[in-house]
């Protein structure tokens, strides 16, 4: 999984994709970071990332990207069952302009900017699941779109990252 940063003309901008609608996709229709499996010819995890990213978003991470670093591997779930997976996300920032496009397993893609991610006033919460079962998940609520699950956990820790980063302020 790739989290891909780049500078936009209002700050710091982080690409998402909505995956497309597929009723064999437990993720269907849901806000996401561009990934997905590793394939025979993935030389790592981080091989698959850019791959997934160049597939699904059409932006060539090797020659349009820096590597900055990983986050902790997070595990997935599904219809609110944990699965077998593990996601490894990693993290690029765009060196030069790039477009990124919807590949067929992807809707649609959206720059988001990173100060409106991190505002408190994104913070929400979102109902899922069976009516009379379902559940209050928390989510960001960004330009119309709704982030949570999987990728709320990914985007947590590397908000946690951001605000670790900044400088605290005091004597200059």
């Amino acid at each position: 999984m790739a989290l891909v940063l780049r500078d936009g003309e209002r700050g710091m901008e982080l690409l998402f994709i909505r995956r497309a609608e597929d009723p064999r996709d437990p993720w269907s229709g849901q806000i996401a970071f561009p990934g997905g499996r590793a394939e025979p010819g993935d030389d790592h995890l981080q091989a698959t990332a850019v791959r997934e990213t160049l597939e699904e978003t059409r932006l060539d991470l090797v020659s349009a990207g820096e590597y900055l670093g990983a986050l902790d591997e997070v595990q997935a779930m599904a219809r609110m069952q944990r699965m077998d997976l593990a996601i490894a996300p990693f993290v690029y920032r765009l060196t030069r302009s790039a477009d990124a496009s919807a590949g067929h397993e992807v809707g649609s893609v959206h720059w988001l900017r990173v100060e409106d991610l991190l505002d408190d006033r994104a913070r929400s919460t979102m109902e899922y699941g069976p009516e009379g079962a379902a559940h209050l998940f928390p989510c960001l609520r960004v330009d119309g779109l709704v982030i949570w699950g999987l990728t709320f956990r990914i985007f947590g820790d590397f908000a946690e990252r951001l605000r670790a980063a900044r400088p605290t302020g005091g004597d200059e």
